[in-house]
């Protein structure tokens, strides 16, 4: 499929690496971004041992390490803080580390530089206002008043894909899980060389992002889906950990600025049947939403960009170079989303518990298998 022109709605890492994957191939790609600031929240993200391989296959390698801090074992804590487990992560790439922490911003800055410098025409505080899909194109009509025709439209718009309602409106919403997620930049402590996971009711994990930064992450039970002010996020967050081991308890006195905490309510989603229809295609977060108990919905999304540009090379014809993607990364994906909302469903008491040093190990073996 050469000279196709694509359009990608959604600038976020999903959008942006299928940009770079698109044009790495020689397509002419398109990216709208609603946000006009194209900003993101300033906590950090957790970069497993795929995701390495996957910016290494990007030409990103040493742009994306030189942005966070690597590390290669995940500690595991019993809830009173006792260290049960060091599990050993697979380095994919020789000479880099397993696994990768790293600020969202710094991140989004790597991905967005390499987005423009390949040549990709970016369209900030902009949405599609109308997809129609006249069989040999799709012609888009944009909220600035402008329209254009694409040869193929990708939604990376996430969870809450207005490209998905569009494509698949009898589709299931996605649902909350009764957990959500607080984050909070803090100082590294000091002789932290790994990902450190605390079990418990209250699950924390401490991420390494910088030579002097790790963030907390903090997944709660909130069964009724409470809205938090912004006024006193703080004091909510450090409540959250007052039953927590001693190390983690005495982190909570830093935890002081209502503006630098992030809290978001945990929802998953997996689409079943096609991923597509005609000219028109998800990934990521729109097909696949996954809790973050595994580390892996950034991942999966980045996969799911090279997948798709090496199945549109690939085939002759565009719907079984859509099946094909689908058809790669469907079990994979699944894996990760019922995998991570088991551990969810365990803290919250509505299933077995679950060993995190057993299902950490497991998905390090899955994901180490090929795209």
């Amino acid at each position: 499929m050469d000279n196709y022109n694509i359009l990608i709605i959604g600038g976020g890492i999903g959008g942006l690496t299928s940009a770079i994957a698109l044009r790495g191939k020689g397509f002419d790609v398109t990216v709208i971004e609603r946000d006009p600031d194209w900003s993101v929240y300033g906590v950090g993200i957790i970069q497993q041992s795929n995701v390495l391989r996957a910016m290494a296959h990007l030409n990103l390698l040493d742009e994306y390490v030189a942005a966070g801090a690597g590390f290669d074992t995940v500690e595991i804590f019993a809830p009173d803080g006792t260290k049960v487990a060091r599990v050993p992560s697979p380095r994919l790439v020789e000479g880099y580390p397993a696994n990768l922490g790293v600020g969202r911003p710094a991140l989004h800055k790597v991905l967005g530089d390499r987005t423009i410098a390949s040549g990709a025409t970016v369209r900030l505080g902009v949405t599609a206002t109308s997809i129609d899909d006249q069989g040999d194109r799709v012609v888009v009509q944009f909220s600035d008043g402008t329209q254009d025709s694409f040869d193929l439209v990708v939604g990376a718009d996430g969870v809450y894909s207005q490209t998905r309602t569009l494509l698949f409106p009898d589709a299931p919403s996605p649902h909350y899980t009764g957990q959500a997620v607080w984050r909070y930049n803090l100082p590294r402590t000091e002789g932290m060389d790994s990902l450190q996971a605390y079990n418990g009711p209250t699950g924390v994990g401490l991420v390494p992002i910088s030579p002097s930064l790790m963030y907390m992450f903090v997944t709660t039970a909130e069964p009724d889906n409470p809205r938090y002010p912004r006024e006193g996020l703080a004091a909510a967050m450090r409540a959250k950990i007052a039953r927590c081991s001693p190390a983690i308890q005495a982190l909570g006195d830093q935890i002081t600025d209502d503006d630098g905490v992030v809290y978001r309510p945990l929802e998953a989603f997996m689409l079943d049947g096609p991923w597509h229809k005609g000219r028109v295609v998800l990934l990521g977060d729109a097909v696949h939403a996954t809790t973050p108990h595994l580390g892996q919905g950034a991942g999966m999304a980045i996969e799911d960009s090279i997948v798709l540009a090496e199945e549109l090379t690939s085939h002759a014809d565009l719907d079984g170079a859509l099946t094909a993607y689908r058809d790669r990364r469907h079990d994979r994906c699944r894996y990760i989303v019922e995998k991570s909302l088991e551990i969810c469903m365990g803290q919250l008491g509505k299933g077995a518990p679950v060993d995190n040093h057993k299902a950490t190990a497991e998905m390090f073996a899955m994901v180490s298998q090929p795209i």
